[in-house]
């Protein structure tokens, strides 16, 4: 695993719309080489966090780096560094495959990027579908189209929300064993995901958000010895015990 330090760095992020809190005073931080996965009921933050990171949406209050830039204040350099995919990812209708790799190229300065794409378009198996318009495209292609696009011009920062939506078996497996690649390389990737157990599978660390507050930050293994009876519970097991203390609280 590539030497240790925060990517992705998040101090005391509220996120407040209109009278409704969706995030409190939450900070977290993920190192390169990590892989968390972000885990809470509907509604407890999780997407406000990722299009935060993203530079989507201001923070209400708080400071979120990426790669040491600050997500506010130096926003085109914290983009260059980072790939957000939501879970519907938005494409260009009218631009075929082999042109939004071409656009996101251009986008990003990436040099000589033909081999890479062509690599990308093979590995998520879109060689056949290159010249197929995006509104052409079945939820998994496009799905997979938006994961080739955020890999073109190699982000130290990876969000995934809700990333195996309307993906097939191979496809899945295809995107699992190239998150867990990207973070051996040394990236740091986030996983927003109701599947626990896609996050038990690929993660190295867990956050888990209730009502917009962190009841858990730090390795899987630490979580299940925080909230479990056994070095291998299930994390459904911990996720239930984690939400049920914080309630308590």
């Amino acid at each position: 695993m590539a030497e240790s330090f925060p990517l992705v760095q998040v101090e005391d992020y509220h996120k407040v719309y209109a009278q409704t809190v969706a995030v409190s005073g939450l900070s977290f931080h993920v190192e390169a080489g990590h892989v968390l996965g972000l885990v809470g009921p509907n509604g407890a933050g999780k997407t406000s966090t990722l299009r935060a990171i993203a530079g989507i949406i201001p923070p209400t209050r708080g400071r979120i780096h990426v790669a040491g830039y600050d997500v506010v204040r130096d926003p085109v350099e914290t983009k260059r560094r980072l790939a957000y995919i939501p879970d519907d990812p938005k494409l260009f209708e009218t631009l075929t495959v082999k042109e939004h790799l071409e656009f996101i190229a251009a986008a990003y300065q990436v040099a000589n990027h033909g081999p890479l794409a062509d690599r990308l378009l093979e590995e998520f198996e879109l060689v056949e579908k290159r010249d197929a318009l995006a509104q052409e495209l079945s939820r998994g292609m496009r799905q997979k189209l938006a994961v080739c696009c955020a890999f073109l011009h190699d982000p130290s920062a990876i969000l995934f929300d809700e990333p195996l939506t309307g993906l097939d078996p191979h496809g899945i497996r295809t995107l699992k064993q190239a998150i867990v690649d990207l973070g051996k390389s040394g990236k740091a990737i986030i996983i927003s995901s109701h599947l626990l157990s896609l996050v038990e599978d690929i993660c190295t660390d867990l956050l888990i958000l209730d009502h917009g507050r962190a009841r858990f930050s730090g390795p899987i293994g630490e979580a299940r010895a925080a909230f479990a009876s056994t070095e291998d519970a299930s994390l459904e097991e911990v996720f239930f015990r984690a939400i049920e203390k914080g309630s308590k609280a």
